[in-house]
């Protein structure tokens, strides 16, 4: 009878060779890429940990009116879902309402969130987005490094974190949403070069599925945000027209496919956006230029080398070099833009460096907008953005936001010289990435100061409302009514869903001189009444003429129901005047007084 010998393996290598599988899972492509992904959702949620975990009683502490505005935009986007949602808003300013495509809207993401807005609310859809922008920003650059560029996944990482967490990128999340959706470029970026390849290539059929891939991207960005979309086609423009001017030859060749693709790109996007397209310019409530004055929005140059305030490295005291906390748009640092000259000159080899310093530098003297300022004084020396102030267009984009093409091209820069310090001999193999280190450190970000904020009235959560003001587009006129300055009551409108109109508020609209853009209308006499009874608690002379104007203003604006909420400083005299106008005391429902009208 035989016997049958097994060899079992050893316990030593079982282990070696569960390591190694261990191993090459985490050197495959996907699982690094998730790793890389999940990281720069952790420093977005570190960076807006203060709106968590109750976004509705927080605020961005240095722009809550903002906060307050793109909360009701998405409230006012639910209404998609029931057929009700325009180009222009009837649920603002009526009876005149409102041109969204105007405003610093942004549809794409309020469509895309209308079931979380409608389910756990706005203000966790605003924290959601302000998360999102920055770590999906990150996450596409990176994408677009490694994987389109070919760059090593390390140095693409650096650059997709600075794409996400420039100091720029940090203070646009303060309420700009608009201007922090920059996930949508990569896709844009990737079409183009899929143009390109296809072009080199004679390859008709991915000539044309890449123009319409771009149509497609252009047009969801439109909604997305047309401001940033405007910079990335300006940036790309020059950058697209250095690099076939370093290359001639080269372009040459590529230009039928290239030009063709374009065109079609450009044909199909403005079929679709024709009529959008004419709601915003010439619409109802259009405006012909920009509310901002360029020359008030400019960046100051000492505020390139500067050190925003909302960084490691940064003081207050350079918040004096811009325009406001949201706007920290040139402030790189000195190291940083020394580590970027050095990274130019070593690299000036090649035609895609060449092609984005053109762009950068261009882009950069815009941002000096119309003369230089230094040190906030203004030189009156003309810069490169005075050539352009005759463009209606133009003139809405701020000239400190032209900066923010530095973002992306420094980012390909510090991923590009990190790729390539790979094949450096020795030392200087070290050097490179030491000194991208020393120029980032100082611009990580600290986290964005957020504030406590009043709850919003029971009467509006508790649905109380619905008893005086008839859902679906009825008028509820808050006492004192929304302003620029003082939107608060908006986001009663946006805690019901936008399901109320109201009269006045926080907008762009045509009411500056001779139809020119302004931030907010026209204050009715009564408005104007209630604002200064809330401003200085002193009550004014109620007589016939005061009646009457009140009824007069109540009827333009359609009200049914006037509220007055809880936490006013003067509650007590606003609550008289308003009995006073009305001849009615007014009645007491859950924490608000109310009129019905």
């Amino acid at each position: 009878m035989g016997t049958t010998e097994t060899t079992q393996p050893s316990n030593t290598a079982v282990a070696d060779e569960r390591s190694g599988r261990f191993a090459s899972l985490w050197r495959r492509p996907w699982v690094i890429d998730t790793g890389v992904a999940v990281l720069f959702l952790a420093a977005a949620l570190w960076l807006v940990q203060g709106l968590w975990p109750d976004p509705a009683t927080r605020a961005m502490a240095l722009n809550p009116e903002d906060q307050i505005l793109i909360e009701w935009f998405l409230a006012t986007d639910t209404r998609v879902l029931l057929g009700e949602h325009g180009l222009v808003s009837d649920r603002i300013n009526v009876p005149d309402g409102m041109n969204m495509l105007v405003n610093a809207t942004s549809l794409t993401l309020g469509f895309l969130l209308a079931p979380v807005t409608l389910t756990l609310g706005a203000p966790v859809s605003f924290a959601i987005i302000t998360v999102g922008n920055v770590a999906a920003t990150a996450i596409a650059f990176y994408l677009l490094f490694a994987r389109t560029l070919g760059l090593h996944r390390a140095a693409a990482a650096v650059g997709g974190a600075f794409t996400g967490f420039a100091p720029a990128m940090v203070s646009q999340s303060n309420s700009h949403w608009h201007m922090t959706a920059l996930w949508l470029l990569p896709p844009i970026i990737w079409s183009i070069i899929r143009l390109v390849r296809a072009a080199e290539a004679r390859d008709q059929r991915r000539i044309v599925t890449s123009g319409l891939w771009l149509a497609g991207l252009v047009v969801l960005h439109v909604f997305l945000g047309e401001e940033v979309l405007y910079l990335a086609a300006l940036t790309l423009l020059l950058l697209t027209v250095a690099y076939a001017l370093m290359r001639r030859q080269w372009a040459r060749r590529i230009a039928p496919g290239f030009l063709a693709g374009m065109a079609l790109a450009t044909g199909t996007a403005t079929l679709v956006l024709a009529y959008p397209l004419w709601v915003q310019f010439s619409g109802p409530g259009s405006v012909p230029n920009g509310p901002f004055p360029p020359s008030y929005y400019s960046a100051d140059l000492l505020s390139w080398p500067a050190f925003s305030p909302l960084s490691l490295a940064g003081s207050e005291e350079a918040a004096r070099l811009a325009t406001g906390p949201a706007e920290y748009n040139t402030f790189l640092g000195w190291p940083l833009l020394l580590v970027a000259v050095g990274l130019v000159i070593w690299l000036w080899r090649y035609t895609i460096v060449r092609a984005c310093t053109v762009a950068g530098v261009i882009m950069g003297l815009l941002s000096f907008g119309p003369e230089l300022v230094v040190n906030e004084v203004r030189t009156g020396v003309p810069m490169l953005y005075s050539l352009l102030t005759w463009a209606p267009v133009i003139d809405a984009a701020l000239p400190q936001r032209y900066a923010m093409a530095w973002v992306p091209l420094l980012a390909f820069l510090l991923a590009l010289a990190l790729d390539r310090a790979r094949s450096l001999p020795n030392w200087t193999r070290v050097a490179v990435p030491a000194a991208v280190a020393a120029a980032l450190l100082p611009l990580v970000p600290t986290p964005l100061p957020t504030e406590e904020r009043a709850p919003v009235p029971q009467f509006i959560t508790e649905d109380h409302w619905r008893d005086c003001v008839q859902p679906g587009g009825g008028v509820l006129v808050p006492v004192p009514l929304p302003t620029p300055q003082e939107p608060e009551s908006m986001r009663w409108a946006a805690a019901a869903d936008a399901e109320f109109a109201l009269p006045e508020g926080f907008f762009i609209g045509p009411y500056g001189r001779e139809g020119r853009a302004s931030v907010g209308t026209f204050p009715r006499p009564t408005s104007h009444l209630l604002a200064d009874v809330a401003a200085t608690g002193e009550l004014p002379q109620i007589g016939t003429a005061e009646r009457s104007q009140a009824r007069t203003d109540l009827d333009y604006w359609g009200a049914e129901c006037m509220v007055l909420g809880p936490g006013e400083p003067y509650e007590d005299e606003l609550r008289t005047v308003v009995a006073e106008l009305l001849g009615d005391p007014g009645e007491r429902v859950a924490d608000a007084w109310i009129w019905r009208v």
